[in-house]
């Protein structure tokens, strides 16, 4: 009887037990971000550590930067790494947001067909480029979702004479990948990520090549920013600010610094939290 006894104590304790682990693994944190971190296969890289490290699984929501702060200022993520600056400083302003912090960064491409029937290989600009896009009236793959880099081409647009219209130029409403594929079939201009152009080309996922790159005006940012539990009191914001301190970190740095390098020759990204981690 007592046997009995000690038996079902046993198994009450170890199920309580199993049941308090189970619940301390599946703590979470959201996190919206831009369709490049997930498509260069950097969160692949620098997620899990982080994940190990603070027992804490990050559920990844991957969508333009636009729907990614949208996601934030709704309160329905705890953390969003994103990479338009302008819109960035606009959420924090506006209270949404907290703690940002510089990330790393990388720069845009046009890329097009090899022949490049609208001759930007000459241009001395990226408006120069897409003015020449526009003049040749040769098909453009737009992004069209208010991502980073929808806003960033609007940008150049706008220098170049303004936003272009008619059957040439297609708005895609599609993440970077989905659109460098597009772009890719249809033997159209587009503009990417370096990141992820990369991740594409050398997966030889496509074949399109680089046609202008290395105006200033292409620079690409990103940065982290915290849900502001003021607004939202339900949001993970302790485990929030470990994932901001995590990718600001030395070994989150070093991470971001050496991705890329063994697949594909060149870093990525680099990283500016700590610009030379070791």
């Amino acid at each position: 009887m007592k046997l009995r006894k000690d038996l079902v104590l046993y198994f009450a304790i170890l199920f309580v037990a199993l049941s308090f682990s189970v619940v301390l693994a599946e703590e979470r944190v959201k996190l919206s971000t831009t369709t490049s971190t997930e498509n260069s296969g950097l969160l692949y890289a620098l997620l899990p550590p982080f994940e190990k490290i603070f027992n804490v699984k990050v559920d990844v929501i991957s969508v333009g930067t636009g729907k990614a702060l949208k996601l934030a200022e709704n309160g329905d993520v705890d953390v969003t790494l994103v990479h338009a600056r302008s819109l960035e400083d606009k959420f924090a302003a506006e209270g949404y947001g907290v703690n940002r912090r510089d990330v790393m960064y990388n720069d845009f491409v046009i890329i097009g067909p090899e022949s490049d029937p609208a001759g930007i290989k000459k241009a001395k600009t990226a408006a120069g480029a897409f003015g020449l896009i526009a003049k040749n009236r040769a098909t453009f793959i737009s992004r069209g979702d208010r991502s980073g880099t929808n806003i960033k081409e609007l940008k150049i647009w706008e220098k170049s004479g303004g936003k272009p219209s008619g059957t040439w130029y297609l708005e895609a409403g599609k993440g970077m990948g989905e659109v460098l594929t597009m772009a890719d079939e249809k033997r159209a201009y587009t503009m990417a990520d370096r990141g992820t152009y990369l991740a594409f080309i050398g997966g030889k996922k496509i074949d399109s090549p680089v046609l202008f790159e290395g105006d200033p005006l292409l620079f690409n940012p990103y940065g982290i920013i915290a849900v502001n539990p003021v607004k939202h009191p339900h949001v993970n914001y302790i485990k929030a600010m470990a994932l901001i301190g995590w990718v600001t970190s030395q070994e989150g740095q070093k991470i971001i610094k050496e991705f890329g390098k063994g697949k594909f020759g060149q870093s990525l990204y680099k990283p500016v939290a700590v610009p030379n981690p070791q």
